[in-house]
């Protein structure tokens, strides 16, 4: 199988599945090492992102999925009738700033940052798919201890949570901060139903401030 065919066959297992598909499995089904399969989908997506086409190639970690450009969501939402989820509350912005940026944590790790009850919170969050239980400490009562999912990444448009951007820095008496901002638009499954839809509204500036609020 040539190179191109390779690439193809890459873009309609993309396509056909909806949803990410790991490397790996992408290296299996085309018989190929990781690392070839990694080269030709890192390629395939900058080959996406050249032509400038309505869909495109998004990298989630150690996975790559297909989705629409975010300067058509207007249109696509409009088609689909889809509508937009209310953002995050400032409580949520918060539990999650903490948690993207101390993950694993438990409830009472977060609890303790921000000073209240943060049961609700959390479990809304697990129910939107940004949060999701990573396992239990080895301590009495062996408590769940919280990450960020697949789904975080993809809404705020980062490819690993390398990408989260640095916390701000203080700086002498006057307490200045300096950060860089990271935009974040979203992007849309080609797949995307009102049932599965969740799009945030925040920046991750934005969640930076809350976590450095504290």
């Amino acid at each position: 199988m040539s190179e191109r065919n390779f690439k193809c066959a890459i873009e309609a297992i993309l396509f056909a599945s909806g949803d990410s598909v790991t490397v790996e499995r992408i290296a299996a089904a085309l018989e190929l090492t990781k690392k070839e399969a990694e080269k030709l989908t890192d390629e395939l997506m900058a080959e996406y992102i050249a032509a400038q086409r309505g869909i495109t190639i998004i990298k989630l970690e150690n996975a790559y999925q297909m989705v629409s450009v975010k300067e058509y969501a207007k249109e696509i939402r409009t088609v689909m009738d889809l509508r937009r989820n209310a953002p995050l509350s400032q409580a949520a912005l918060e539990v999650l700033a903490v948690i993207a940026y101390n993950q694993p944590v438990t409830k009472a790790f977060v609890e303790q940052v921000r000073g209240v009850d943060c049961s609700g919170v959390i479990g809304s969050l697990t129910t939107k798919d940004l949060i999701e239980e990573k396992g239990r400490l080895e301590l009495p009562g062996r408590p769940l201890i919280y990450g960020t999912t697949e789904n975080f990444l993809r809404c705020f448009s980062l490819s690993s949570l390398d990408d989260l951007p640095e916390p701000p820095e203080k700086t002498g008496e006057q307490g200045e901060e300096s950060q860089e901002k990271t935009e974040n638009d979203g992007q849309l499954s080609i797949f995307d139903t009102p049932e599965n839809d969740e799009v945030i509204t925040a920046t991750a500036e934005e969640i930076i401030e809350e976590a450095t609020a504290q």
